[in-house]
């Protein structure tokens, strides 16, 4: 139970950092965080909580890593459901949270406003269509998976596995915010979602299925060069 735990909350803080400073700052231009400034909260947050809790979980905090590294051979595969349901739900949690205080200001409305979700075509920052949102999302995704069990293998420099997980985030978000304001986690897309509750839900399915593939890409490839 504390690996779920540890999932729970990690996940929590993730979405809550990451789609809080889109949603309550990047909002207000004149506090000037911008695209960077999320981009930047979100690796932040899988730093602090990996060095918090990677030696309790692992510090997945996303469906997809969980996937791949089942695939790659690091997690036992009995442990990939309890370890996706905490995960999804403190996504959720995290996101009804962000909805109560975001909420606090007149005019709010998550579903007008995206609620930093996720999208393709018209609900893309950037306008960008359904494979152009596919394929950055396998690619980046499984990059992600390649690194993190690069940074993590036995061989790697100890200590260092979190902040370089965090920085790889942070520029995942650098190049594909504008694409699909940047999934690559299936529990990080379902959390907000369902507070937008329209396109996004339509939507969700590609932000389950591109990093997973992504996941499992990144996974055997790893593990096809680094036995």
């Amino acid at each position: 139970m504390d690996k779920y735990l540890a999932e729970f909350f990690g996940t929590f803080w993730l979405v809550f950092g990451g789609c809080g400073s889109a949603v309550l700052a990047a909002a207000f231009p004149e506090l000037g965080i911008g695209f960077a400034g999320v981009a930047l909260a979100f690796g932040l947050t899988v730093v602090t909580m990996a060095y918090a809790v990677g030696h309790i979980s692992g510090a997945h905090f996303n469906p997809a890593v969980s996937v791949g590294l089942v695939v790659g051979g690091r997690m036992e595969a009995k442990y990939l459901l309890p370890y996706v349901v905490s995960q999804v739900l403190g996504a959720i949690a995290a996101a009804a949270v962000l909805y109560v205080v975001a909420s606090g200001k007149a005019g709010f409305d998550a579903a007008a406003s995206g609620f930093a979700s996720n999208g393709y075509g018209a609900h893309s920052p950037g306008g960008f269509s359904l494979m152009s949102a596919l394929v950055i999302e396998v690619v980046l995704t499984a990059f992600f998976l390649f690194i993190i069990m690069g940074v993590t293998h036995a061989n790697a420099p100890a200590g260092f596995a979190p902040l370089a997980i965090g920085l790889t985030l942070t520029l995942i978000h650098l190049i594909s915010i504008p694409v699909t304001n940047t999934s690559v986690n299936p529990a990080r897309s379902t959390g907000v979602a369902l507070f937008q509750g329209g396109w996004a839900l339509h939507q969700l399915w590609l932000f389950w299925l591109a990093p997973i593939v992504g996941g499992i890409i990144g996974a055997i490839t790893y593990r096809a060069i680094k036995k």
